[in-house]
């Protein structure tokens, strides 16, 4: 019966197009920093934690604004609580360039932006819900998230080309500028229904389903998998130049080796969300990312050569990041009836979390030559405990009514 009622319309597109490049460009904002520390340090003249913090910031604020921003994408629809967190975005991304030769203005300003994150990364399964068929979703998913990642690299690719073109207001100007285009462009395009529903999206209330879903084992296995599986991310891609550092790695050679994960990152989450709505499955593709990212994770660790260095990076982005699209439709397929927006935002802030907790657990465990071995090894440990949890996940029921 809901299978002859279903159309897929192809405005779906357009709204995807205009969710993922505000969402890429809030990811810039928030990576901005990140690849011009030591230029950010002399103009501001301040010290390399305080610059760090520009970006801390956003997961901090993460953290305590991720239940209201998940009740306020239940409650207003996607289209609303982005169409918030994209004015968010570009107000203070202006306001950031307009400041910027004061970096307690700039601070406030990327507190602005951060206000803006979780409104944005936590709709995106309401948006797939919303606009997509079943046998669609996790596909949808993964572009969307494939836009956090796009924004990251290319925030790390654009910035040093743009401070060394035209200084730090101009590019904080240039990227604020950005920001606000995108913004207009998805409150003009986005609408929050189809003419006609693209599937079940029947949802309880916000404080109803986050009762539900913390009673579900599968679900709290799944924060527990993401907790290791994000804050791994994040720690190792803050930490990047310091873990390979030590075996005689430049700092251009480390840059390249996490432009490189990003870039194995991007295709991964294209890749594998495609084909696990084509074979109607989300379990064996989680326990599959997992699995792949070890040996990825292994040639970071070690690795002396600088083409194995760069190998790894690919293979431990592709599979590590392509398991977040899929684990986050898993979530919201398992969680039903509650709501996307909530089960997304709880997923999110498990990495938030986590990040904050294995970025400054990774500087604090460093041995005295600077060496991260010790917490790679943890990161290691910990992932084999996230494989052994994944085994135990049950089958998204959605997915399997789909085949």
């Amino acid at each position: 019966m809901e299978k002859g009622a279903v159309k897929a319309y192809g405005y779906r597109w357009v709204i995807l197009v205009a969710f993922m490049l505000i969402g890429g460009l809030n990811q810039a904002l928030w990576i901005t920093f990140a690849p011009i520390t030591s230029d950010a340090m002399k103009f501001y003249a301040t010290s390399d934690i305080a610059i760090g913090f520009l970006s801390i910031v956003f997961m901090a604020v993460y953290i305590v604004l991720v239940i209201p921003s998940a009740w306020l994408i239940d409650t207003w629809g996607f289209r609303g609580a982005v169409s918030l967190g994209a004015a968010l975005t570009a107000v203070f991304g202006i306001c950031r360039g307009l400041f910027a030769d004061n970096f307690t203005l700039v601070f406030v300003s990327q507190v602005g932006i951060a206000m803006g994150q979780p409104l944005i990364l936590g709709a995106i399964t309401k948006l797939a819900a919303r606009w997509y068929p079943k046998e669609e979703r996790a596909t949808a998913s993964g572009l969307g998230t494939l836009a956090i990642y796009l924004g990251v690299l290319a925030g790390l690719i654009v910035t040093p080309q743009l401070l060394a073109s035209y200084g730090m207001r101009g590019m904080l100007l240039i990227l604020g500028g950005a920001s606000a285009v995108t913004a207009v462009f998805f409150i003009l395009v986005a609408r929050e229904h189809p003419p006609t529903p693209a599937g079940e999206d029947a949802r309880s209330l916000m404080f109803d389903g986050l009762k539900s879903m913390l009673k579900q084992k599968d679900f709290i296995l799944l924060l527990v998998i993401f907790f290791i599986g994000l804050g791994m991310f994040n720690g190792i891609t803050t930490w990047i130049e310091e873990i390979v550092g030590p075996r005689g790695f430049t700092p251009a050679q480390a840059g390249i080796a996490g432009g490189l994960m990003l870039v194995g990152g991007v295709l991964g989450a294209f890749a594998i969300p495609l084909i696990s709505d084509s074979r109607r499955r989300r379990k064996p593709f989680v326990i599959l990312a997992l699995i792949g990212l070890v040996p990825g994770l292994l040639g970071l660790t070690f690795a002396a050569g600088y083409w194995l260095l760069l190998v790894s990076s690919f293979v431990f982005g592709f599979f590590l990041l392509s398991a977040g699209p899929i684990g986050f439709q898993y979530g919201a397929e398992i969680t039903l009836p509650a709501p996307e927006g909530t089960s997304n935002s709880l997923l999110l802030v498990m990495g938030q979390v986590s990040g904050i907790v294995f970025i400054l657990g990774m500087d604090a465990f460093k041995s005295p030559s600077g060496s991260m071995t010790v917490s790679l090894v943890a990161l290691l440990a910990l992932t084999l405990v996230a494989v052994a949890l994944s085994f135990f996940l049950k089958e998204s029921p959605i997915a399997e009514r789909a085949r």
